[in-house]
């Protein structure tokens, strides 16, 4: 039980989405949950009902998301099934029931993007608005109360969205840099790990085939040693240029050592894996240039086989790696099924 716990916890701290909806609907069941009953105890059902719907769609949302992982659909769910009940109360109940519209505000901004927290904060007041005025008397006392209600909404509003905005750009910002390597922008040997172990269940459970290249630039040492290191970094990032510039959009590039990378490519056979390596090689043999001249490269691939740890897989695209230096360099190995090593310049 406490290693359950333990794992659910640890889930909540790397999925900060699935932690707010978690949060917002422990809060809100807790919240409204004694307000439904003691409504529908008194006879006031509409309203009661509304307070009930919400508490179990928070439910239904909340476990969608831990069973499923898409916080995404669970959010927007969320967030329409609040906005159209805190209406359906404020109508219902008039001044006592603006005061959900303030506490709405918040989640939508934590629930979804904060464009649509606009549009449904804008949606809902539209609607309360449009009632007081075709039904006199029923959300708003006056004139005057409706204006001031809308205005302290709208500062509510404002102050949320900028929280909410900061927020997930910092969040953004942090992730990116958690997954990114600083100096050329490829992925890091972290998000390399995570990607490695995504292909595997991948493979295993709907049979996608991956391929992986593991690549390192040949003397590097050697335009560090005579030009410095400022010059090595310029080539690492000009080579990273080259190697997303050749490759396709869902294939990954990552870093995963000083001039050491390594490009995952999914749906790709033992032939889509050669050719891509060749492809490279001739494009960094005839592009990339260092303060000595040409730079080329040296390439390992594999094939994720069916049943294989990620890490088996990364060691026999390394190990060819080290075959093609050891060969010569400015050439690429691929571990085939069969005998086939094919070095070429």
């Amino acid at each position: 039980m406490s290693q359950r716990a333990a794992l659910m916890f640890k889930r909540l701290r790397n999925d900060f989405q699935l932690s707010i909806i978690t949060l917002m609907g422990i809060i809100g069941v807790l919240g409204i949950s004694p307000y439904a009953v003691y409504r529908l105890l008194h006879g006031n059902l509409l309203v009661g009902i509304a307070d009930a719907v919400i508490v179990l769609s928070t439910l239904s949302a909340v476990v969608y998301a831990w069973r499923t992982g898409d916080t995404e659909k669970p959010g927007l769910y969320l967030a329409g099934v609040f906005s159209v009940g805190s209406t359906l109360i404020a109508i219902n109940l008039g001044v006592n029931g603006l005061f959900w519209i303030y506490p709405l505000i918040l989640f939508n901004f934590f629930m979804v993007s904060p464009g649509k927290a606009i549009a449904a904060t804008l949606l809902v007041l539209a609607g309360l608005v449009g009632h007081a005025l075709w039904v006199p008397g029923s959300v708003f006392e006056s004139h005057y109360q409706m204006i001031s209600f809308l205005v302290t909404n709208a500062m509510a509003g404002v102050l949320t969205f900028i929280f909410a905005y900061r927020t997930r750009i910092q969040r953004e910002q942090l992730q990116l840099l958690a997954i990114q390597d600083p100096l050329t922008g490829a992925r890091n040997r972290r998000a390399m790990n995570e990607e490695l172990k995504i292909a595997v269940s991948s493979k295993r459970r709907h049979g996608r085939s991956y391929g992986a290249l593991a690549m390192d630039l040949d003397h590097f040492k050697q335009i560090n040693d005579l030009y410095g290191h400022q010059a090595g970094d310029q080539v690492l990032i000009d080579y990273v240029k080259l190697i997303k510039a050749c490759s396709r959009q869902e294939d990954r590039l990552f870093r995963f050592g000083g001039e050491e990378f390594l490009l995952l490519l999914p749906d790709t056979d033992a032939e889509g894996l050669e050719s891509a390596a060749e492809n490279l090689l001739a494009t960094v043999r005839d592009n990339l240039r260092g303060p000595g001249g040409p730079v080329t490269m040296s390439i390992g691939g594999a094939l994720l086989r069916d049943d294989e740890p990620w890490s088996h897989w990364l060691q026999r695209a390394d190990q060819c790696l080290y075959q093609a230096k050891s060969s010569g360099r400015d050439r690429t190995i691929i571990d085939r099924p069969t005998v086939n090593l094919t070095p070429s310049h």
